[in-house]
Formats: structure tokens, sequence, C-alpha cells
């Protein structure tokens, strides 16, 4: 039996998401492009996390396999909880040392370079041709599939083929569906992205000067009719949690004069349509979010903005997030990247959202709330720049406007951008202005971040349905599951892999501090009772002395009533929460 192994080394770029646990469209759609051809072949999926941790279990299912894909690109830098993405040296590595599969790498490090971190010049593809057969610098699906179909003859494919629709993808993305069983998440918090289109609206104008999304080139829109048969595919394959997140613009999908406006008009209904059906198809899903929103859309659309606001809100979960590239508030830098929004046009985008969206859902989190990217290292930046960023943001503030998260990084330079051919000098302004940017970020953790937690989250406030996900020291970090889920820290080791509620009892810089809800009081360790919001030394002291407690009433002798809304006796199966399985309801803050 013939074999392909998919090595997945994660991906990150503007639209698409796929370090665990959230799984990109790749695999996926390698997987039905092999078993759209041949049923029979046997596509395994392994992480690059796995392959780490059996190293020889990897190279001996890599030799025995006809094709070996591997998947890998951080153009998006970040911080990630769920795996460590792929690094140069193990690119280079596999591909040296596996030896009898026809080697293809993938993904965008195939297409635009490897960017080992933000602040740096991309390190060209065309290094890694010394180590694989095919370097893919089209639809790595695509790819593969025609080498499927050319008996795995490597010489009779190129790398560069692109589809010109979606009628192939559409087949790929149904068939390979059942690959999610294969993903070490699968089962627990597992999130999969959907792609709505490819590109950006804004290539009509060449779109930012960094941003290598809108050199995918034109538009192309994909059928709901087609999201929706995957979603349902993937529903039945055991998946739950949904992202769509594959778009430049989640607000522009299928909008009207696309391809002659740089802000076409959002179209409402064919939004409605794509979110119904999913919700028809996946009855019981748990989380459905979205990513990009282009706050230039909003500020020119806003009517039908607001519209596709309430849309989204009948039938998404709540803690979504719409997050908005504005990437600076200094005009100069706006008009020199051909950027989306001036700062006011960019402060009613925000507000806008952050007014409809603020509502309280049901899993403890607003519904849906504006993220901001902020791009450091762009043409045009002074020392003046940094002041503008601070000032938009103490704008915020003072209006009361929420955030639920602030992204900042440095510019990664991407061979298809047209700060490839000033890298050297947006090199020189990244060095020149480092010690800003330091400042910058530390000002934003310390004095903006650690404020808007507190209104987002105030004290006391439960969120359901965390997973927990890891340890560290002597606690526990845990989830929901969600576009960009808030970090919880429990200061206990908790059992890993659980579904628990958990009640906010402080906050950090970019993280809240929670304790398990509710509370045991007969098995809690002394230094999570502490936490308990109203919990006094003198009712600690006596919890410890007099414990176990056989009921409820018999701890209300000791706590007051503060204290009493965060404990229970029996709360063995009040932690095992069940996942809600209707639309979702807004209710008052």
């Amino acid at each position: 039996m013939d074999r392909v192994l998919i090595l997945d080394g994660y991906d990150d770029e503007p639209a698409g998401l796929g370090v665990p646990p959230y799984l990109d469209v790749y695999a996926r759609y390698i997987a039905g492009a092999v078993w759209y051809l041949d049923r029979s072949v046997d596509v395994r999926y392994v992480t690059i996390d796995w392959a780490r941790g059996n190293w020889n279990e990897f190279l001996r299912l890599a030799r025995e396999s006809r094709v070996l894909v591997v998947l890998a690109g951080i153009v998006t830098p970040g911080k990630y909880l769920g795996g460590e993405p792929i690094s140069l040296r193990e690119i280079e590595l596999v591909g040296a040392v596996v030896e009898g599969p026809i080697k293809v790498l993938g993904g965008p490090v195939a297409r635009f370079g490897y960017g080992a971190a933000g602040g740096t010049i991309a390190i060209p593809r065309s290094r890694f041709r010394r180590y694989y057969d095919i370097v893919v610098t089209g639809d790595v699906d695509l790819v593969v599939h025609e080498l499927v179909r050319n008996n795995y003859q490597a010489s009779n494919v190129s790398p560069g083929l692109v589809h010109g629709d979606y009628r192939l993808i559409n087949e790929f993305a149904v068939l390979g569906a059942r690959i999610v069983t294969q993903h070490p998440n699968y089962g627990k918090n597992l999130i999969v992205e959907l792609e709505t289109y490819r590109s950006c609206p804004r290539y009509v104008s060449g779109g930012c000067s960094f941003c290598a999304t809108v050199r995918y080139g034109a538009v192309k829109y994909r059928d709901a009719e087609a999201i929706v048969k995957e979603v349902e595919a993937l529903y039945r394959a055991g998946v739950r949690h949904f992202r769509l997140g594959r778009q430049a613009d989640f607000y522009t999908y299928m909008a009207l004069d696309t391809g002659k406006l740089d802000f076409p008009r959002p179209n409402p209904g064919a939004i409605e349509g794509l979110l119904r059906g999913i919700r028809n198809v996946a009855p019981g899903l748990e989380t459905l979010h979205i990513d990009n929103v282009n706050p230039g859309t909003i500020y020119h659309w806003p009517r039908e903005s607001i519209e596709v606001t309430r849309i989204l809100m009948k039938y998404h979960t709540p803690g979504d997030v719409a997050a908005m590239g504005i990437e600076t508030a200094d005009p100069r830098v706006v008009r020199m990247n051909n950027l989306k929004v001036m700062p006011d046009e960019a402060f009613f985008a925000v507000k806008t959202i952050s007014e409809l969206g603020r509502v309280r859902g049901e899993n403890g989190m607003p519904h849906l709330l504006p993220g901001i990217n902020f791009v450091i290292g762009l043409p045009g930046e002074t020392r003046e720049t940094f002041r503008l960023n601070i000032e938009f943001l103490r704008k915020l503030l003072e209006n009361d406007v929420w955030v639920r998260r602030v992204n900042i990084r440095q510019v990664l330079v991407l061979p298809p951008t047209p700060l490839w051919e000033v890298a050297s000098d947006v090199m020189a302004l990244l060095k020149r202005h480092e010690e800003y940017f330091r400042a910058f970020k530390y000002w934003v953790r310390r004095y903006f971040d650690h404020e808007m937690l507190r209104r987002v989250v105030p004290r006391g406030t439960v969120l359901r349905r965390a997973f927990t996900e890891a340890h560290y020291g002597g606690g526990t970090y845990a989830r929901q599951v969600g576009s960009y889920p808030l970090l919880i820290y429990i200061p206990a080791r908790v059992e890993l892999n659980k579904w628990i509620d958990i009640a906010v009892v402080d906050h950090g810089f970019r993280s809240v501090i929670g304790i398990p809800h509710p509370l045991n009081p007969n098995t809690a360790p002394k230094k999570l009772l502490r936490l308990v919001p109203g919990m006094s030394e003198d009712a600690l002291n006596k919890i410890m002395a007099r414990r176990p407690f056989k009921s409820n009433e018999e701890l209300k002798q000791i706590l007051n009533e503060e204290a009493m809304k965060y404990l229970a006796v029996n709360d063995e199966e009040t932690q095992q929460t069940k996942p809600n399985k209707t639309l979702s309801t807004s209710t008052s803050n």
C-alpha cells in the first residue's frame, strides 16, 4: 500500500493559523487531493512536536512512504502554548536525513521564505531546494495531487501549480476532513480553520506594503454551499470547534464591487446564508468564531457593517474577536505604506464593534470584541509614531472602548512584498527604534492591557468550559476554545485535558488568574482557597481546621455571602460542564 506522510511544522499567516490546537487547511486539502485519486493510499498525519519525541518512529514512517510532505511557515510570528513551530534547522535536517520518499516542502515557507521572527528578513525559499525534491511555490495540495496522478514522477510536476478556482478544493476539503482524527488535539480542544476566500479586496490598490496575503492575486470567493459541505464533513468526523479565519476580512465575504473598490460594500445576506448553513449542519458545535476584519470596511460602510455584526452575533458563539490590522496611529506611516485607515477612522471602527459586541455571553466572555494589531518598523516611522500609538490606546481607555487584545510585532520582510526592495532600510530602522519598540510594548502590557482585562473580565467573572492545557511551575494554564482565547493561570497543578469552569480572581498583563468554579472546600489546596473573593484569613483557617464539610449549609456558618458564590461541597459533577448546543443568546452585562 502506498503511503503519503504529512509532517505538520505549523503555519501562522495573516489569513490562517495552524499551530495546535488550531488545524489549518493545508493537511486536510492534501489528504483530500490524494484520496480524490486513490482512496486506498495510506495518508498519515503527524506533527513536528510528535516527531521530536518519536524521532526513530518518524524516520521509519518517512522512509517507508512514497511521499513526505513537510508543511511550515510562520509569516506573523507569535508565542504559542499548544506547539512549537518547526525551526530552520529542523526543516533542513528532515530534508537531509530522510531517504526514500519524494520530499515535498509546502506552506508559506516554500511560497514566501522562512521567517524566524518579526524584525528579520525572510530566508529565501531557494535555500531549501538542496534538501527537497519539490519546493512548492504554488498550492501544495494541487502539486501533491499531480504527483500522485503522474505515478509519483516528480520530474513531471510543476512546483508552481495554482488553483484557478475552488472546484477541486471543494472536493479535496470534504474528502480530507477525516484526517482530523489523526490530530493530537482531536477529541479535545481541536479547532479547524475554514477558508472563505483568497487574497485581499485591497488587491486593486496593491494592499499594505508589508502584507503577503494580497500577493495571492485577485480575490476568489468560495461558495457558501461548499463551505457548509466541508463543515458537515468535519462535524461528522467529530469536530466541534470552527474558525472562519482564512480571509483578509470576514465582513467582505462575497462583497459587492469586489475588484473595483479598495473597500467593497459588505453583503450581509451572503454572510447570513453562510452562518445559517453552518449552524444547520453542525447543530451541536461549541465554537464558531471569525478572525480578520478590515477597520476600513467598517468606516466606509457603517450601516452594512453593523448589520453584519448583528448577524454574526446571532449565529456565532461568545468570546469572538474581530482582529483589526490598524498597524499604526501615525498618518504619515499610513500614507507611505498604503495602510487601511487613518487614526480617527480606526477609532470609529474599534468603537463600533465594541459597543455592539460587549454584551456578555453564556460562556462568560463578551460576544464580540475588536482585536488590534500594530506593526513596528514600517517606512516613515519616527519616535513620534510611538507617542501617537500610545495616545490612540489612551483614547480607547478614556472612552471605555473595550478591546480583547493588542498584538505588537516587528515587521517581517518577505520577498513578494514591496518592503523586500528596501529591506536593508527597514532593518536599519528597526535597529534604530529598538528602544522605542520595547518601551511601547511595556507601556501597552503594563498600563493598557492590565486595565482592559479588568474591564473585559472583572473579578468574579465565571469563564465556562476552559480546557486545561499545560502545567507551568506549580500551576496550570487553561483556555477556552476560540479565535483568540484568554490565557488563564490556575495557581495549582490541575489535571490536564479537562474541561472546567473558572472564576477570575486577579489580572495580569495579558492573562488572568483563576480558580476552578465552584471550588470544593474539602479538597482545594489552601493557596487556592485564599484567592476566593471575600475569603478572610479567619474563615480560611476555620475551613482548614473543620474540613471535610458534609453540606453547603455547614459551610455557610463560616463564610460570608460573597465567598459562598465560589465554593460548593459537592462539585465533582459541576466541573464537567455540558457544551452549548443551541444558538447563542445575549444577556445583559
